[in-house]
């Protein structure tokens, strides 16, 4: 008679030491992104969400994405929920609408791209840490131009 109160008492232990470390769901903050300075009003924009510095421009490898159509219109505002944190964005208008970023020979886009904090790379791609932005509490707006 004395084990099946041994036995609850250790089932119920497991129990709340596994809700006790089970992940806490991760909190979000509401941002805007402005992208003004559209090359086309019609041609689709896409926005590359990244939050780590090791995937930061590769292809795949960033947290999400999304693709506007400006709707005749040379800017426009997109609110995302974001987790706190670090975040960067990059942004690609695809004038000829054949779903990718055309370069020259060299590697450069030949088609109009942008990064958060309006980073202006000379001659390589900017990293993650200059084009970063805080998450950190609700309201974000985060003003980028698009680059011609």
């Amino acid at each position: 008679m004395t084990t099946l109160p041994i036995v609850t008492l250790l089932g119920g232990s497991c129990l709340l030491g596994s809700a006790a470390s089970a992940p806490r769901p991760t909190e979000t903050q509401a941002v805007t992104v402005v992208v003004s300075s559209l090359v086309s009003t019609t041609s689709t924009v896409k926005l590359y969400f990244y939050n780590t510095r090791d995937g930061f421009l590769k292809s795949g490898k960033w947290a999400f994405s999304k693709a506007v159509k400006p709707a005749g219109k040379s800017e426009f505002s997109l609110p995302v929920d974001l987790p706190t944190g670090e975040w960067a964005v990059a942004i690609t208008q695809d004038l000829n609408n054949n779903d990718k970023i055309d370069k020259n020979f060299v590697g450069i886009p030949t088609e109009p791209y942008a990064f958060s904090n309006n980073v202006r790379p000379t001659l390589a791609a900017p990293d993650f840490n200059e084009c970063k932005f805080m998450v950190d509490g609700p309201g974000k707006v985060v003003s980028i131009v698009l680059k011609d």
